[in-house]
């Protein structure tokens, strides 16, 4: 067996698991409701090593799909979250776009939620994809914003500032349900989506 299938499909996931159960989370609001169904957890792609397991820990008795890049780095990151319990679409914004789009469709009218990197596989980072707001608007899927902050962290060079948090690390978890209006046309939901995602990334 080659190295990276061993590493991504057995060792990253146990490291993820332990690294995650360590971190003292506290997630707000505690005790509101939010939908269960049919919904779109995100979050910034340079928080997704905690990211991932908290759209699960948020909706245990719901199964959960990920969109995943088809890139090298897509298939490590798939082959970790198919052995965490995930459910796989593969594709982005640029690759396999409509077959993602029927995919997302498909899996939120059955009722199962779907995690994913607004701002992946590539960025802009902190940018939600104009594709990805216009599906939720025109089907009124309920979309959720995780607002992650890691006290104590490692931050890497890249182009997402990726972060991996420091063992026991305290770690603040805003939920933002966002309420999507109806867009009249493309220029409107342009304007919308960069506006949301600069509140967002300065949160």
């Amino acid at each position: 067996m080659a190295l990276t299938p061993l590493i991504s499909r057995h060792i990253i996931p146990i490291a993820l698991k332990l690294l995650y159960a360590s971190l003292r989370i506290s997630v707000t609001p505690a005790n509101k409701t939010f939908p269960g169904e049919g919904t779109i957890i995100t979050f910034w792609h340079g928080k997704m090593i905690t990211g991932w397991l908290l759209a699960q820990k948020l909706f245990p008795e719901k199964k959960m799909s990920a969109i995943v890049s088809q890139s090298k780095d897509g298939n490590i990151l798939a082959k970790t979250l198919e052995k965490l319990g995930f459910s796989l679409i593969r594709g982005s914004s640029s690759k396999g776009g409509d077959e993602v789009k029927r995919a997302m469709q498909q899996t939120l009218e059955s009722g199962e939620n779907i995690a994913l990197t607004p701002d992946g596989p590539r960025g802009p980072a902190n940018q939600y994809k104009f594709g990805m707001v216009r599906l939720a608007s025109e089907k009124r899927y309920p979309l959720i914003f995780a607002e992650i902050h890691h006290t104590k962290k490692w931050t890497l060079k890249s182009w997402d500032q990726f972060e991996i948090p420091k063992p026991f690390s305290k770690t603040t978890v805003t939920l933002h349900l966002i309420d999507l209006p109806e867009f009249k046309n493309e220029e409107e939901l342009q304007s919308y989506t960069k506006q949301l995602s600069i509140k967002l990334s300065h949160a």
